[in-house]
């Protein structure tokens, strides 16, 4: 394979994680490091550095947006992003210890989890909960904008979504997905908040996530500027994209799209662990 060819298909790729990122919250990553290191080759420690820069270009790229639309409950983010932080350095720590076959089987597993739990519908009966005392105290509640007109939501439990969070940095820094195939399934169904406002509040956070472990990979020197580059410009586009699609699709298919993808991604990355390919 040519440089150029391998460019292009980066640039691709790149577009198409950025795209599919911004309108599930996943960051991007979930894209870049399967077909980076399945499809082209490319060590996985190097594939989850590269997709860190992705997913910073991500945030930067969908979170003002949907600031703007009013969709991100930044209170929300701004909390859950000190959990984030420090599991994100804990796994970026980890990252230096564990094998590649261990980290493919990992990440496939992780992904199961996530699409099982996107792809169950949630009872309208859960989502009228009385509110948690604890978000009432924060400020946590919030409303959102839809055809239908403003609706309102009561955040619940913030501990154990506080807890939750810690969890998904550290598998963003050992990862590099940027651990929003975590933070949306926990907002959505540990903390009930609306799909669309766990998505987008996920777009919000991941890039400070990403950037906290992307320093720790730099310093290893695992972040090749020759990956790096063309998949942060496309993902960039990809992103503003999809920020501009998603308030016009129905919950129910993101759900589904969301799952999907994961579960596909899941087992591709759990059988290459296994055969250590």
């Amino acid at each position: 394979m040519t440089v150029l060819t391998f460019t292009l298909l980066v640039l691709v790729t790149g577009l198409l994680a950025g795209f599919v990122g911004s309108l599930t919250g996943l960051g991007g990553g979930l894209v870049v490091t399967p077909v980076l290191t399945l499809l082209l080759g490319v060590d996985i420690k190097y594939a989850i550095g590269a997709s860190l820069i992705a997913t910073i270009a991500t945030s930067s790229g969908a979170a003002a947006a949907y600031v703007r639309d009013g969709l991100s409950n930044i209170r929300i983010g701004m909390l859950l992003e000190i959990a984030t932080v420090f599991g994100a350095l804990f796994g970026a720590y980890l990252g230096s210890i564990v094998s590649t076959r261990v980290l493919s089987i990992v990440f496939g597993l992780v992904m199961l989890q996530t699409a099982y739990q996107s792809a169950r519908a949630r009872h309208e009966s859960q989502v009228a909960m009385p509110p948690d005392p604890l978000a009432e105290k924060l400020g946590l509640d919030g409303e959102y904008k839809t055809p239908q007109g403003t609706v309102a939501y009561h955040v619940q439990r913030v501990k154990l979504g506080f807890l939750l969070m810690f969890g998904a940095g550290t598998f963003s820094g050992l990862l590099g997905i940027g651990s929003g195939s975590l933070k949306v399934p926990a907002m959505d169904l540990a903390m009930r908040l609306p799909f669309k406002v766990s998505t987008a509040t996920s777009n919000f956070m991941i890039g400070v996530t990403a950037a906290a472990s992307a320093g720790v990979y730099l310093g290893r020197g695992q972040i090749e500027p020759n990956i790096a580059l063309p998949v942060m410009l496309s993902v960039l586009a990809g992103s503003m994209l999809g920020a501009k699609v998603l308030p016009r699709l129905p919950v129910r298919t993101l759900r589904i799209g969301f799952a999907v993808l994961v579960a596909f991604t899941a087992v591709t990355m759990i059988t290459k662990g296994v055969r250590g390919i």
